[in-house]
């Protein structure tokens, strides 16, 4: 038997079990620990290492789940033969960065609006609870469950849209599922045939794809700051309208309340006309009073609720939800409640008890302040530069719009951008493909003016939307402050257009 001996003290910052695990898998693949090598007890390498036995164990349990050593019973661990799970697991394997390296993809600076701070994740607080959860040894943990969520995670879900958003729903009118894109479809089949949807643009180009893919004909129209017109919506003449009333993407714009009502009143015309409600980016506001949820003025069941935890907690959970206003409901169990849940149901277990006990709650609070120093940092920097024309979009959400004073096109400061290591999207990355000359015409027979529509191809300030000058996003939910400061002075010699052969 062998002796070991591991330095816990330096090193990266870990957990002492994964030291531990990751010395002697090292050590294994290396060929210092040979194959048949007996390794110390558990007991005997906690007393050498003077850490707890279970802290032991847990690493000992790790090598044994990947392959590394075996147990043999009265006997004690010993050294796998793994030749060929070493060669599965090496040969011609790259590192994420190497690979972002070679394809010249690699940047220091991410503006991405969709990402968020992953560092302030509550890890040990959700390993807790995901401890406890499982120690429970619940049998039911591993059946199907519920299809449409378990009723605790929705009677949580719904106490903090009510709280929250004015949402008026109770549990049984919630349906969980694992991303918003699976909802939609869902939705889909419950209210089936060929139907027309009306979006605005530019918009979420995720949600679009995923009605074309579901065989609905997709209409767009020109997104402004006073939201969708209702006449607008009548000489387009769909059946449902999708719609971010309270922070539309990517604009940030607030739809007013005379037209969230005139929409619902249009709605309310029909049986089968609906509102689908994506409460988009609603938890981060930085200006003003929380703008209320659609549906919290809905009293004619019109509108269909969508919300996610990618944003407020994490994108890996793939957790997200939608009311169903009554009818549907019925509809839902009638033709879909035989579908099995697509979210496994410990991580149900997991957000329950994180919602009820108060730490998501604590968790969005912090993540508050966190963003709105960023996001207060990003709009002074930006007032500091002479290229930049216009921020909009920024009381809300965690990306801003700035309209840039150049004579290169989007295209040019995302491509130039990117070459010095700073990632950065152009408003026409989220223009919606069906913006076609027949939504145009349609455009100059409403309210918004053709005078409007005019501006939009020569540089309108309605909606941040620009012909005459690039617009960029820049996000900054996952930048420090001094990386915001590192992109933006990227982006002073890329913005400056005397710089023709940057």
């Amino acid at each position: 038997m062998i002796e070991i001996m591991i330095d816990l003290q330096g090193g990266a910052k870990a957990p002492l079990y994964e030291k531990i695990y990751e010395h002697i898998k090292r050590e294994i693949v290396g060929g210092k620990i040979a194959t048949g090598e007996k390794l110390p007890s558990t007991r005997r390498l906690a007393g050498n290492l003077a850490v707890s036995r279970s802290t032991v164990e847990m690493a000992y349990d790790q090598l044994l789940a990947e392959g590394y050593i075996q147990s043999q019973p009265c006997r004690g661990f010993f050294v796998c033969d793994i030749a060929q799970l070493y060669r599965l697991g090496t040969a011609d394997m790259q590192t994420p960065a190497e690979e972002e390296r070679e394809s010249g993809e690699a940047c220091e600076v991410d503006f991405s609006p969709y990402a968020i701070d992953t560092g302030s994740f509550p890890y040990n607080i959700w390993r807790k609870i995901s401890r406890n959860v499982l120690m429970d040894d619940r049998e039911e943990l591993l059946l199907a469950g519920d299809g449409q969520g378990e009723y605790g995670l929705r009677s949580e879900i719904a106490g903090y849209l009510h709280q929250a958003r004015g949402v008026n729903c109770s549990p049984s009118d919630v349906i969980l599922g694992a991303g918003n894109e699976y909802l939609e479809i869902l939705l889909a089949q419950l209210l089936g045939g060929e139907r027309t949807i009306l979006m605005e643009n530019p918009g979420y180009p995720q949600a679009y794809r995923t009605f074309c893919n579901m065989g609905y004909q997709v209409k767009t129209v020109a997104a402004t700051e006073q939201g969708l017109n209702v006449q607008t919506v009548r000489d387009v003449s769909p059946e449902l309208v999708y719609i971010m009333p309270s922070h539309q993407f990517p604009l940030g714009s607030v739809m007013p309340l005379k037209a969230r009502l005139e929409l619902l009143a249009w709605a309310a015309e029909k049986p089968e006309r609906y509102l689908i409600e994506d409460d988009h980016d609603s938890e981060y506001r930085y200006r003003g009073k929380p703008i209320p949820s659609l549906q919290s003025v809905d009293g004619q069941g019109k509108v269909i609720y969508l919300g996610t935890f990618s944003k407020s907690i994490a994108p890996s959970l793939r957790i997200s939800y939608m009311v169903l206003p009554p009818q549907l409901m019925e509809r839902y169990r009638e033709n879909c409640g035989f579908y099995s849940t697509t979210v496994p149901r410990m991580l149900q277990d997991i957000l329950k008890e994180f919602i009820r006990d108060g730490h998501f709650e604590r968790h969005l609070n912090k993540m508050r302040g966190v963003y709105r120093s960023r996001h207060d940092f990003l709009l002074g920097e930006l007032k500091k530069r002479g290229w930049v024309r216009k921020v909009s979009g920024d009381h809300a959400g965690l990306h801003v719009l700035v309209e840039v004073d150049t004579t290169l096109t989007e295209e040019e400061l995302c491509k130039r951008a990117r070459m010095q290591g700073v990632a950065v999207s152009g408003l026409k990355e989220y223009e919606l493909e069906r913006a076609k000359a027949d939504t145009e015409v349609v455009l100059e027979r409403t309210q918004i003016s053709g005078e409007a529509a005019a501006k939009r191809g020569a540089g309108s300030k309605e909606g941040g939307r620009s012909g005459g000058f690039p617009v960029l996003l820049l996000g900054y939910g996952k930048l420090t402050e001094p990386e915001i400061a590192k992109g933006l002075e990227v982006l002073d010699a890329v913005c400056d257009s005397r710089h023709a052969d940057f």
